[in-house]
């Protein structure tokens, strides 16, 4: 008996210890020793016997770590439980503002940062100039309050209210970018002074000024001209050799002039390019001052080609005896050897513009008033008011091409013209296709008010057929209902679709001509039924009685009747037939 009760506790014993095993507090999987962490003395720690090394799992205890209680991060006995990320039992104080990425700022050692502007640095936004001595609540405004809402990383998006406050210049209304980089250095600690950038317009020798106001008068720094009158427009007029207005030299100082003080040395090597070439060419080394061709120092648009060169007229007459519109002048020569070659005289008709109609005795200063190089050749560079101050028709208002070759040609008087574009308007096709180069038969020498309707042109057609009588008839006065471009018949009316069917149904083919029905030919509003058909009144009377408001007559029976069948609601009568 004691053998047996022995077995039964043995037995016992190991099913107390099986369960334990199965039903561990730690979770499934968890492999431990219990005697790492506990003793006989209970299931309490025992940190007498704790021997479990926290290093060997996948968090490493460093910091402050490894003096935090363990219940602090695994609130449940199931340890597998516990997340190895910062987020798994820190709360985000920055309201998910930076990113869950603790580590990029804090160590375990301490959620203090010692190095934020370096951290700064590898951000989209490296701090640099001021930026790197700013408060951080200067751009982030609730960082007292831990957030970090991520912000734009542009000038403007900090500086608008400075960009918008400024007024001298006033940058909104100057429309100056708001890349305020353009204009200005990061790393400056000010606005303006040499912490301005001024490349827009290089201060270079006699531009390199120290005193801002010496430009920008009364401290104005709105819509400062870059050009060089805007300046130097006194020393322009000032200047009298040569004298600049005088001889209408442009005021774009710098086509002679460098930035250098004194304005020398100067140079007009415009006048190969734009007038006549003296520094390439025969000309070239041929002259010692302007005054040896420009005679006149207080105008220098004269100048003189026969006093310089050894020709007498008698000479120069005999040899241009065949040169159509030639004069023993300065300009001449100018215009017909503007290289100063006499091997090259200059003959229009084998250029790119021949002369042709009414250009061919146009002077030549008409076309070429600003000299005779780089002329062009388009029609409305020299015809635009023309174009803008016809009326008839208005070009402008019609969005007409300012290319006038296309209507028109050379000829005096712009005529006669074509208009090509005509079917952008209007289509011409069948009949008036024909009348197309006869453009009086329908302007009447009026472009500007032309209808464009049928009726606009053919209102007298209309008005004076007679079979049938358009106007008696109110016909439809939009003739395209009926008829086609190409001709008045043959023609179609659609009797059926708006009156009255005779095309179809029981009166197809049972009439010869109009007047079978419209027995009045002056009103074809007029029509018959009880002429036609073979109805007796006292008959008809009979089998309407019972009809209220029957009467007998050819309205009546259209009204009753209107596609001419007896059957339907209204019926007609059995023995309606046409009369033979």
């Amino acid at each position: 008996m004691r053998k047996l009760s022995l077995i039964l506790l043995l037995l016992a014993m190991t099913l107390f210890s099986a369960n334990l095993f199965t039903d561990s507090p730690h979770g499934d999987g968890f492999n431990v020793p219990c005697d790492k962490c506990h003793s006989a003395k209970g299931w309490q720690l025992d940190k007498e016997i704790y021997s479990f090394d926290h290093n060997t799992t996948a968090f490493p205890l460093t910091g402050l770590h490894v003096t935090t209680g363990c219940r602090t991060c695994h609130v449940s006995l199931v340890f597998s439980q516990a997340g190895t990320e910062c987020r798994d039992c820190h709360t985000d104080v920055h309201y998910q503002t930076v990113g869950p990425d603790c580590e990029r700022c804090h160590t375990p050692e301490s959620w203090i940062i010692n190095d934020i502007t370096g951290i700064h640095q590898a951000s989209r936004f490296p701090l640099v100039g001021p930026h790197y001595t700013a408060d951080c609540s200067g751009c982030h405004k609730s960082a007292s309050q831990l957030r970090f809402e991520p912000l734009g990383i542009t000038c403007y998006d900090c500086h608008r209210t400075d960009y918008e406050g400024t007024t001298q210049p006033n940058h909104v209304q100057s429309g100056f970018s708001t890349n305020c980089a353009e204009c200005h250095l990061m790393t400056a600690f000010t606005w303006t002074g040499p912490d301005f950038n001024h490349s827009f317009f290089p201060l270079t020798a006699g531009h390199a000024l120290s005193n801002c106001a010496d430009c920008h008068v009364n401290g104005n720094y709105t819509n400062l001209s870059t050009e060089c009158a805007s300046c130097h427009l006194e020393d322009y007029e000032a200047t009298v050799n040569p004298n600049h207005t005088a001889s209408a030299i442009p005021t774009t100082c710098i086509d002679c002039h460098t930035t250098n003080p004194g304005w020398k040395p100067a140079e007009f090597r415009q006048h190969d390019g734009q007038y006549f070439p003296v520094y390439s060419g025969k000309h070239a080394g041929t002259w010692i001052t302007c005054a040896d061709c420009h005679t006149n120092p207080a105008d220098y648009k004269s100048f003189t080609c026969i006093d310089c060169h050894d020709h007498n007229q008698q000479d120069m007459d005999e040899k241009h005896n065949e040169v159509g519109g030639y004069t023993y002048t300065s300009v001449a020569c100018y215009v017909c050897h503007p290289t100063g070659d006499a091997h090259e005289s200059f003959n229009h008709n084998l250029s790119g513009f021949p002369l042709t109609g009414a250009h061919i005795g146009t002077p030549c200063t008409d076309c070429h008033a600003s000299g005779y190089i780089g002329t062009p050749t388009q029609c409305s560079a020299c015809h635009m008011n023309n174009y803008t101050q016809t009326t008839n028709p208005n070009h402008g208002n019609l969005g007409l091409s300012n290319d006038c070759a296309v209507c028109h040609t050379t000829d005096p008087g712009w005529k006669p013209a074509t208009f090509s574009i005509h079917n952008n308007y209007y289509v011409l096709e069948g009949a008036h296709a024909l009348i197309a180069n006869n453009c009086a038969s329908c302007h009447n020498g009026n472009y500007t008010n032309t209808p464009n309707t049928c009726v606009g042109c053919h209102l007298t057609q209309y008005n004076q057929t007679t079979n049938p009588p358009h106007a008696s008839a109110q016909f439809p006065t939009d003739c395209a209902s009926c008829h086609t471009q190409s001709a008045w018949v043959p023609s179609t009316f659609n009797h059926d679709g708006l009156y009255f069917p005779i095309y179809s149904g029981k009166h197809q083919g049972t009439w010869s001509t109009c007047s079978d029905c419209h027995t009045n030919s002056s009103n074809y509003t007029v029509f018959s039924c009880i002429d036609c058909h073979e109805h007796n009144k006292t008959e008809m009377d009979d089998k309407h009685s019972g009809v209220p408001g029957y009467v007998y007559n050819s309205i009546a029976c259209y009204n009753c009747h209107p596609t001419g069948s007896g059957g339907g609601k209204m019926m007609a009568p059995k023995n309606f037939r046409k009369q033979e």
